[in-house]
């Protein structure tokens, strides 16, 4: 430690030398550069939480950055006078998240707060569903969901089992701000804390409860038995905590054991992913070893999971024998037609029946709506919008939830839980694919049904990634740069109406006339043109990117990956 702190006073005394040549200064500063974006500025906690690279420093995620988020915590909920109804955590696969999750167990029992952890790695949703049903004021989830390997993060939820609330997020964020990292901590030994009942374990028969209310969300509970001999399916959980829950609810659906084929090197719960590259069911890589099984076995559907199993997507058997994905927003419309008609079907769809999509997701979900007499609310990108809507409908009592999705492969049923829900995916998906194979369908057949009936829809996303320290002001300044020069045409094609969620106003081109969003403040830009196809412009909260959704109506998808392709060069050029 001595020889350390020697080398950083030495390094000091050259960098502050007002003698020092340029050319020997430059190369110190290049040689610290690396350094510099572990200490160039603390993690932003927000209403997602943290998240960051696993490594030292106020830039990154490790036990003492956590430690300070949890005493942040602490201290909102002590505010709130909570200590007694206290906060449950939970953890997925990723390298040290168990670590983080005993550390900030101990800070709450260091702070006098009833604490309950789960006993091993468990999915976001279960949590979500055990803030709400131990009655816990808050929740934390140790995840960064599909993020890459090195990252981690620190996510936190509220009494309703949705997200923190912005002015909770604000004040868990001053409290931060103002606690020195190493001397303002409260913590205790952890198995010391659990031997004193400070520290409560939850064990998995309390999985009973959330499966039970994940079941009670089918739409059709006899689909599967009629083919339950012949319908196959292949699951991977991506080297992540689904590994138990979704082949399990999958059984208990009606699936013959045999018949649930999981990807043996997968299940392997590794926080390094060994298999893939990215642990994110969005991509097809994610089901390359997926695929030769299916193929194999000739299943039906494959079903991947993401680490935090919050977010689903799948690929499925076409009429020719390969397998191909489908996009979130395919998943979704499938669901919800699904949902509606059998529903209705069955005399279970409630007469004031609305959906809930994200502001991004396809339009395709609101031509079903409109046909189906479901009313459909849009909200803002983050699932907690969603949630908040829930919240809402049981208030008023003026609307029954019947699905909330987001095109980013999230989607939940029911009022169990405020997040999204991988587990409840998976099981209806499966149940879905059952139900159209009894009809001698494919669920690829059952998608070119759905554009037959409401016109196709190309729905896609593109990312600008900005590098270094600077990306997020580069951010800014795109942004920026876009809101002062909007575009009367893009690809000679008019611009109808713009939608600005940071100013909160939708200004019709045509007419001049502006209208109020009806949304809270977001930094995101909508624009619509004259031939129904949606440009959307939003920063990503939790990486280095701006997200470009298109959304395209047309009449074949040929016709409309020619509108993409030239919408996204004209928008590309302009940010």
């Amino acid at each position: 430690m001595e020889e350390t702190l020697r080398y950083l006073k030495e390094t000091e005394k050259w960098l502050t030398a007002t003698n020092l040549d340029e050319e020997i200064k430059e190369e110190l500063i290049k040689t610290l550069e690396p350094l510099k974006a572990y200490f160039y500025a603390p993690l932003s906690f927000g209403t997602a939480g943290l998240r960051g690279i696993m490594r030292p420093g106020i830039n990154s995620m490790n036990v003492h950055t956590v430690a300070q988020a949890t005493q942040g915590l602490a201290n909102l909920v002590i505010d709130e006078k909570g200590e007694s109804r206290g906060v449950v955590i939970s953890y997925d696969s990723r390298n040290n998240s168990r670590k983080f999750a005993e550390t900030a167990a101990t800070v709450l029992a260091a702070n006098g707060i009833k604490t309950y952890m789960f006993n091993e790695l468990h999915p976001v949703p279960t949590l979500s569903f055990a803030v709400r049903e131990l009655k816990c004021l808050a929740g934390i989830m140790i995840t960064a969901s599909h993020n890459p390997k090195e990252y981690n993060g620190y996510k936190v939820y509220w009494e309703d089992g949705a997200q923190l609330p912005p002015e909770h997020a604000d004040k868990v964020s001053e409290y931060i701000n103002k606690l020195d990292i190493f001397n303002d901590i409260k913590k205790l030994d952890f198995d010391e804390a659990v031997k004193e009942n400070k520290i409560t374990i939850i064990n998995n028969d309390f999985d009973e409860k959330y499966l039970t209310e994940v079941l009670k969300q089918s739409a059709n509970p006899d689909a599967i038995k009629a083919v339950a001999d012949s319908y196959k399916v292949v699951y991977t959980p991506l080297h992540g905590s689904g590994y138990r829950l979704v082949p399990e609810v999958l059984r208990r659906l009606g699936m013959k054991s045999e018949n649930i084929i999981t990807v043996p090197e997968q299940m392997v719960l590794d926080g390094n992913f060994p298999t893939v590259e990215k642990p994110n069911p969005e991509f097809k890589a994610a089901f390359d070893l997926g695929i030769p099984l299916a193929i194999k076995n000739e299943c039906d559907l494959i079903i991947g999971t993401d680490p935090d199993a919050d977010r689903m997507g799948i690929a499925v058997r076409q009429n020719n024998g390969e397998y191909i994905c489908l996009s979130g927003n395919q998943s979704g419309a499938l669901m919800l037609e699904y949902i509606i008609e059998n529903r209705r079907n069955k005399g279970t769809l409630p007469s004031n029946a609305a959906a809930v999509k994200s502001i991004v997701s396809s339009n395709l979900v609101t031509k079903i709506c409109e046909a189906q007499n479901v009313k459909l609310f849009e909200v803002l990108t983050g699932f907690k919008f969603i949630g908040e809507k829930i919240k809402e409908f049981e208030k008023t009592g003026e609307y029954s939830y019947i699905l909330g999705y987001e095109e980013s492969y999230g989607y939940l049923a029911g009022t169990y839980a405020r997040d999204k829900d991988a587990v409840y995916a998976a099981m209806i998906i499966a149940e879905m694919g059952a139900y159209y194979k009894a009809k001698g369908m494919t669920l690829y057949d059952a998608l070119l049904e759905l554009y037959k009936k409401y016109g196709y829809f190309l729905d896609n996303v593109f990312s600008i990634r900005k590098e270094g320290v600077t990306a997020a002001e580069d951010m800014k300044k795109s942004m920026a740069n876009l809101r002062e020069n909007l575009p009367k045409e893009i690809a000679g094609v008019k611009v109808c109406r713009v939608r600005d969620y940071q100013s909160g106003v939708i200004t019709d081109l045509r007419t001049n006339v502006e209208e109020p969003t009806g949304l809270p403040k977001s930094n995101v830009i909508y624009i619509e043109l004259e031939d129904k196809s949606t440009l959307v412009v939003r920063p990503s909260g939790t990486e280095p990117i701006i997200k470009l959704y298109f959304g395209i109506p047309s009449d074949n998808e040929e016709n409309a990956r020619k509108k993409l392709d030239t919408y996204k060069d004209a928008l590309v050029k302009m940010l």
